[in-house]
């Protein structure tokens, strides 16, 4: 249709006619509105006039822009009408909706430039085509809404997306259809209907593409035909296709992707460029909710796996104080499994929110617990660990501070008292006292020299600062040398030595076996009061040396077997204060002997007292 507004007769004929017509530019400001268009509308003309006009409700400014892409397409070469007729609905100046049917045209100069569109009004109250059109229409949307709340309801992307296509197909009829998603500068085919299964996945050059076209249009719709446009990805694998119809879903306000309708059978009309921009709205919509539960499994997957893989326990509380969560490290620590705990209260006192208490359990095990508020769901997390080991080594420390000053202060007063003896009575005593005297202040003094030398050798172990030598020592003469010094230390022990006459020289450092052997002698006599043999003997065993020092003593407490080789620890049988130590002697022994890669245990001897095991390497 050609027409121009300047023409006074053509002028006339708009002026008289008696329906409303509106013709709007490219940009689709008002440049014509008839006295007809005043009458049914309500707006002057110098109130519309380069303006847009105010009369498509929100609902339906898709069809709105459906018509004007059609058309747009028609102009391109089509055979059919260059006219569109479509019933709708249109606001009137005071708010009420009016039924017309509009009568849409492209409005171009003489050349075909595009100068706008031009359409006509007419009330169609009593109109039986209307009226059907208007029922056809409402079917549509009620099936669009119920096909979008199925969309709605799900929340697998994949499922969502290949809902999304089906229902293109069915509500527009197209031929085929699918969906591709924006990846950077890329397109992706993620979703298809009616088109060969090696197309999914599929990738083309976003900016070359009619997707890139139309968001440089600014537009959300639009219709391509002819050859040259129809190449766009891979879709000119269906037979006979001659209109490709595509819509841009959001996410988030961003492109997300584009929804396509192919046509290679039926024609396509305003009414299916209407439903596949509506959809592809909605498309967004229903991916943006699947997207986000995604997220949300992703993020909550995270999360369980923080919280199972925790060495700490874990428990959430929800704002009732009910346990929610319990991981796996919590069942560990408190023997209880998530089945038990799970709907119930803490098992335990918990703490303020950050605040921590320190506190036993009935099984012995003590737990460091802390608690911290989730301030957006009023949840407390609740961590908690095994301090057992440290509160052990804590009480240890402290008894071993207790033991150290006893041992240290015995020596120290009996050195004191006899040494202000001789000081204050020298003329007073024999030699034979004098004597007496000063050995007991040498002897004293040997105990805190050893005492020294323990708490020193511990120190080093505990930094693994104890260095041994390794070679080939003949390891008959350690044992030999040490049995020789307790033999005289003792009137109520005896040492026997049985040496098998084929030992091998063993391998590691003689200086270092020769303090282990004189610790687990000593170890025998302190524990064998009343005396008793204490035997020591050496024989080789494959690739090894063992050494075995067994007593007649008190012996072990049964679970104490291991125990003993730890810092600050004694064995618990009988009175520890009759014997006296500091629980350093055996821990040095352990890191000397593995200083040297051998081993040390402790077993239950035949009948009573300790039989330690000493083995080492044989030198090769």
């Amino acid at each position: 249709m050609q027409l121009s507004v300047h023409d006074p007769i053509l002028r006339a004929v708009i002026e008289c006619a008696a329906d409303a017509i509106v013709a709007v530019d490219h940009s689709f400001r008002v440049t014509v509105w008839n006295p007809a268009a005043e009458r049914m509308f309500g707006w002057r003309a110098e109130e519309v006039l380069g303006r847009v006009p105010p009369i498509v409700p929100d609902e339906l400014k898709a069809e709105h822009n459906a018509v004007q892409e059609r058309l747009l397409t028609r102009r391109a070469g089509e055979s059919d009408s260059g006219q569109i007729s479509i019933a709708t609905r249109r606001f009137h100046r005071d708010g009420s909706l009016i039924d017309v049917r509009i009568d849409t045209s492209a409005l171009q100069d003489r050349d075909g430039t595009l100068l706008g569109w031009v359409g006509v009004y007419h009330p169609v109250e009593e109109d039986e085509v209307a009226q059907h059109h208007m029922a056809e229409r409402a079917r549509l949307v009620r099936r669009l809404n119920d096909i979008v709340a199925d969309l709605n309801a799900e929340l697998d992307l994949d499922v969502v997306l290949d809902r999304i296509t089906a229902a293109l197909i069915e509500l527009t009829g197209a031929d085929a259809g699918g969906f591709v998603r924006i990846d950077g500068e890329r397109l992706r085919l993620v979703s298809m209907y009616g088109l060969p299964d090696h197309m999914r996945g599929a990738t083309a050059d976003l900016r070359s593409s009619l997707v890139g076209e139309l968001l440089r249009s600014g537009k959300t719709v639009m219709l391509a035909t002819g050859e040259r446009r129809l190449g766009d990805l891979v879709w000119s694998e269906l037979p006979g296709l001659h209109t490709i119809a595509l819509g841009l879903s959001f996410l988030q306000n961003k492109p997300y992707g584009a929804l396509y309708a192919l046509f290679s059978g039926r024609k396509i009309g305003h009414t299916e460029l209407e439903l596949l921009e509506l959809l592809a709205g909605h498309a967004g919509v229903a991916v943006g909710n699947a997207v986000a539960y995604a997220e949300v499994v992703r993020q909550r997957a995270h999360e369980r796996a923080v919280i199972d893989s925790s060495a700490d326990g874990i428990a959430v509380l929800d704002r009732d104080g009910t346990v929610r969560q319990w991981n796996p490290a919590a069942h560990v620590l408190t023997g209880l499994a998530a089945e038990d705990v799970i709907g119930r209260r803490l098992p335990f006192e918990k703490p303020a929110p950050g605040e921590m208490m320190t506190f036993p359990l009935e099984s012995g095990v003590w737990l460091n617990v802390l608690a911290a508020e989730i301030e957006e769901t009023g949840e407390i997390v609740v961590d908690f660990r095994d301090v057992s080991a440290a509160k052990a080594l804590e009480e240890a420390k402290d008894l071993f501070l207790a033991t150290t000053s006893h041992e240290l202060r015995t020596p120290i007063t009996v050195v004191q008292g006899f040494a202000s003896t001789l000081v204050n009575r020298w003329d007073e005593l024999d030699d034979a006292d004098r004597r007496s005297a000063v050995a007991t202040i040498a002897e004293r003094a040997q105990s805190l020299g050893r005492l020294v030398e323990h708490l020193l050798l511990g120190s080093r172990a505990g930094a693994d600062e104890l260095a041994v030598t390794m070679e080939s020592f003949d390891l008959s003469r350690v044992l030999t040398g040490v049995a020789a010094g307790f033999r005289s230390l003792s009137s109520l022990h005896r040492v026997e030595l049985d040496i098998a006459p084929d030992l091998p020289p063993a391998a590691g450092d003689a200086m270092a076996t020769d303090i282990v052997l004189g610790q687990l002698l000593e170890n025998a006599f302190k524990y064998s009061p009343d005396g008793g043999t204490v035997t020591v003997r050496a024989w080789a065993e494959g690739s090894d040396v063992l050494v075995t020092v067994q007593d007649e003593g008190i012996g072990i407490a049964p679970g104490d077997h291991e125990r003993i080789f730890e810092r600050f620890v004694q064995g618990e049988a009988g009175d520890r204060r009759r014997f006296g130590g500091i629980g350093l002697g055996l821990y040095i022994v352990k890191r000397l002997t593995e200083a040297q890669g051998g081993a040390i245990s402790a077993h239950p001897g035949p009948a009573t007292g300790t039989c330690m095991r000493l083995r080492l390497k044989a030198a090769s």
